[in-house]
Order: structure tokens, then sequence, then C-alpha cells
């Protein structure tokens, strides 16, 4: 079983995934929006990797224009922005 982040955890999270452009950060809203309740550890080291990007390298991975490669290709990478590419 995951764990799930604490409030704490979950709080400099957000705050680290705050973003220079706003299409970024609707998908990082909505996914927050959605998942935040039930964020596991592995989901959050996940997330982390993906806001280490260039705001436009991370867009072009949300809007599927390319994929994970190199370092970025792992599961739990795949796993979070499969759950931030879900539009509902």
């Amino acid at each position: 079983m995951q764990t799930l982040i604490d409030e704490r955890a979950l709080s400099k999270l957000r705050w680290r995934c705050r973003r220079g452009l706003l299409e970024n950060d609707l998908f990082v809203e909505r996914f927050f929006a959605r998942h935040a309740a039930t964020l596991t550890e592995t989901q959050a080291q996940g997330l982390t990797a993906l806001m280490d990007l260039a705001d436009n390298d991370l867009l072009d991975l949300l809007l599927a224009r390319t994929e994970p490669v190199g370092e970025l290709a792992r599961d739990d990478v795949i796993e979070v922005l499969r759950m931030m590419r879900t539009p509902r």
C-alpha cells in the first residue's frame, strides 16, 4: 500500500508546483483539485520530477506533444503525467 503524503508535504508540493505559464498552472490546479486528498509519496516524487522541467518542456509533455525520455521515463512520472493529462 502506498503512503499518502501529509498536509505539510502537500502544502510544500503545491508551492513547488507554481509555474510561469498559465497553461501549466491550469493543469496543476486541476491535478490538485482531483488528487490532493489521495496523493501518495511516489506520486509526489513523480510530480516533483516534472516540476524540475522548464515550462515549455513541461507543457509539451502535458499536451502529449512529447513523451518522457531518459531519466523521466520512470513509472512514477508516467503515472502522474497520465493523471495530469486526464481531462475529467
